[in-house]
């Protein structure tokens, strides 16, 4: 039959497709709920079109200021996984020395850890120390569980990378810190961006760790959750979706960037 063989001609196509709506359905939903007017405290029911939410996105208490301090961590954080992260890679991949197959695979233990086991035990670890939660127990958690994954991104790429080129400007007189600024650096930038990218988004969406070990302080998903037990209100969905938006925009300005230089050839 023609639709038979259709569908297995492009059922690769299909399939990824579908994937595709799978994973974009759920912010679809929380777009459209974005513009919802519920008429009681609950955001889960489509009630009428109304733009009051988009007009005062802080119209619930401490929404914002949640906001504003998980995307303080989720910067702070991203920093610094990735400054440690890319020297970590650049010594795993360039340099031998001893127990460097330990550490090659120690480091992705956080990637492979349940987060409530590292939550517990980082909570343990800041409670034996004496620390006080807050702000600097969530950055430093946030950084050790992000540093895996950008460990992984600038990896991968430094082991892409040629050394002949390295060797090309060291022979054009080009000292170690010129020959890093305007040859190494350049090349590995994508896997940095990426996972300075990931740092940023893990950061910014983690509960788990951040309900360990936060004390008092509150994050923007501890918040959403602490909402979600008295009512959901529309501004939730009004950041959620913005989020989304600045997400797509970043990924579409870093592909066109790249097309660019692509076709330039610069």
């Amino acid at each position: 039959m023609p639709v038979l063989r259709l569908l297995r001609r492009n059922a690769v196509v299909i399939a990824g497709l579908l994937t595709l709506a799978y994973m974009i359905l759920p912010n679809i939903v929380v777009m459209v709920f974005s513009f919802n007017k519920p008429n009681g405290r609950f955001n889960y029911a489509w009630q009428r079109f109304s733009l009051d939410a988009w007009k005062d996105p802080c119209g619930v208490a401490d929404l914002c200021g949640s906001l504003s301090l998980s995307l303080r961590i989720a910067v702070w954080a991203t920093l610094g996984a990735t400054v440690l992260g890319t020297m970590i890679a650049f010594a795993l991949v360039r340099y031998r020395f001893r127990a460097r197959g330990a550490v090659n695979s120690l480091i992705f233990l956080p990637m492979a850890m349940p987060e409530v086991v590292m939550a517990a035990s980082l909570l343990t670890l800041f409670l034996n120390m004496g620390a006080q939660l807050g702000f600097w127990t969530v950055l430093i958690a946030h950084i050790m569980f992000c540093l895996s994954f950008v460990v992984t991104a600038v990896k991968a790429r430094v082991m892409s990378m040629d050394p002949r080129l390295e060797e090309a400007a060291r022979d054009l007189y080009a000292g170690p810190v010129q020959t890093f600024l305007r040859v190494t650096l350049p090349i590995a930038a994508p896997g940095i961006a990426a996972g300075a990218l990931l740092a940023f988004a893990l950061s910014f969406d983690d509960f788990i760790i951040t309900n360990f070990n936060a004390g008092s302080t509150v994050t923007f998903p501890m918040f959403v959750w602490g909402s979600a037990q008295r009512g959901t209100p529309v501004q939730i969905n009004v950041i959620g979706t913005a989020m989304f938006a600045i997400a797509v925009a970043v990924v579409l300005v870093g592909q066109l960037v790249a097309h660019r230089r692509k076709n330039t050839g610069k």
